[in-house]
């Protein structure tokens, strides 16, 4: 495995937790990492970011094309410069990997720019991808948790979702922390730290293609799952997630970078405008009572102006599709009143539902639903004509599963009263 060479250290790392009958997968993996990790850590002229140097990953091509004109070189060197961050295989990280560049223009760049945003801290694997799998086919089917340090010391998460039948998804982080006070929600706990810059969202999926791409095939999706509210933190994850489809950039298909949210409806608007990646919604509630308290965001838009909004928003999308997320908590949200009442409520919207198990975590007050009521309550409503998939846990040994990244701090948003009727089920 040909690892580009940059100038860089690396203190030590704990690495991979592994399935104790796969040594010398394990061995092999563990070399390869070690070597790319060290390879693609933050070098020493990037380590700490200042604001006289500019971060190239933040910019647009039009950005880009105009900030290289304003320091006296042609807009074609632009695109030369943009094809070594994100095309041609390449996914350069220090100055050192931009080959083809004039020598002037590469000499302004390395005294002016700086590429990358981020170090690696950590690498984990979650055993549920590695036990009863032949090893043939181990590659392709761990889960890796990657935790990325920034420039300001902060921690964010980023997940490798390897699938048997060959599609391999970044699950990418926009916020570190977030605002939205979820209540089953690990990542809510944290409380909003900070939105992340373009360079910083861009470059989890760039490194997730370096690491996989040479040797155990390709990224083939992006989902914004991550830490944080991707439309909270609206312009830094269009831009983004322009640079993921750009056909000069990294040129994953707009259908398979989808972009979640809890319901921010002036946000979710602008997003079905400017956007043609797909659209994941965090539903989890069938009605407002139980939305409200689970999901406080539905206390400022409820379901009735969020399901409008969706229906208006890709009225004119061409064969678009809305994935409606439904995170199942036991004697919650799993009856099978629920069921029925998610059929009416998605009536008229093109979609698919996503039948995702609870995950628990440390202080959680909510149950995972049952696998046999979460299958009777995906047949009620596929017996309906919905488009519906069964989600059940993986990850969570490593606290990498949806929604458990992330590290709540010593103040924490608050716990929200519980309905009464809820109470006696928790």
């Amino acid at each position: 495995m040909a690892i580009p060479r940059c100038s860089s250290s690396l203190s030590s790392m704990s690495f991979f937790s592994w399935h104790p009958r796969l040594s010398t997968p394990r061995q092999t993996f563990t070399s390869d990492c070690r070597r790319l990790i060290s390879a693609s850590a933050i070098s020493s002229e990037s380590g700490s970011l200042t604001r006289s140097r500019t971060m190239l990953k933040d910019m647009s091509l039009g950005e880009l094309e105009k900030w290289v004109q304003s320091n006296g070189f042609r807009p074609a060197q632009a695109l030369m410069l943009w094809k070594c961050l994100y095309g041609n295989s390449c996914w350069a990280q220090c100055h050192d990997e931009l080959t083809g560049l004039n020598k002037d223009f590469k000499r302004m760049l390395t005294e002016n720019t700086d590429m990358k945003p981020l170090s690696v801290k950590d690498v984990l694997t979650a055993s549920d991808g590695t036990h009863k799998v032949p090893s043939s086919v181990f590659y392709r089917l761990m889960r890796l948790q990657i935790l990325f340090t920034l420039d300001d010391g902060l921690v964010i998460e980023t997940v490798v979702i390897p699938c048997s039948r060959g599609r391999t998804t970044v699950c990418v982080s926009s916020q570190v922390g977030c605002a939205m006070n979820c209540q089953f929600c690990y990542t809510g706990r944290m409380g909003l730290r900070r939105h992340l810059r373009t360079a910083e969202i861009v470059e989890q999926a760039i490194f997730a293609r370096r690491l996989f791409s040479t040797k155990f095939g390709s990224i083939t999706n992006v989902v914004f799952m991550g830490m944080g509210e991707p439309l909270h933190n609206i312009d830094n994850v269009i831009k983004a997630a322009a640079i993921m489809v750009d056909e000069q950039g990294l040129h994953f298909s707009p259908r398979k970078v989808t972009v979640s949210t809890s319901g921010l409806v002036p946000q979710l608007k602008r997003f079905l405008k400017e956007s043609n990646c797909a659209l994941a919604v965090s539903l989890n509630a069938t009605t407002d009572e139980v939305r409200n308290w689970i999901m406080p965001i539905n206390r400022k838009y409820n379901l009735s102006l969020l399901l409008e909004t969706l229906r208006e928003g890709i009225r004119f999308k061409h064969k678009y599709k809305v994935l409606f997320e439904y995170v199942m908590l036991e004697g919650v949200n799993d009856s099978i009143e629920d069921a029925r009442r998610l059929i009416e409520l998605v009536r008229d919207i093109p979609c698919k539902i996503n039948l995702i198990s609870f995950n628990p975590h440390r202080g959680s007050m909510f149950k995972p639903t049952s696998e046999d009521k979460m299958i009777e309550f995906r047949n009620v409503l596929a017996e309906s004509g919905c488009v519906v998939f069964l989600r059940l846990s993986r990850g969570d040994d490593q606290m990498a599963a949806c929604g458990q990244l992330g590290e709540p701090g010593e103040v924490q948003p608050p716990l929200l009263r519980v309905p009464l009727r809820f109470q006696t089920a928790l």
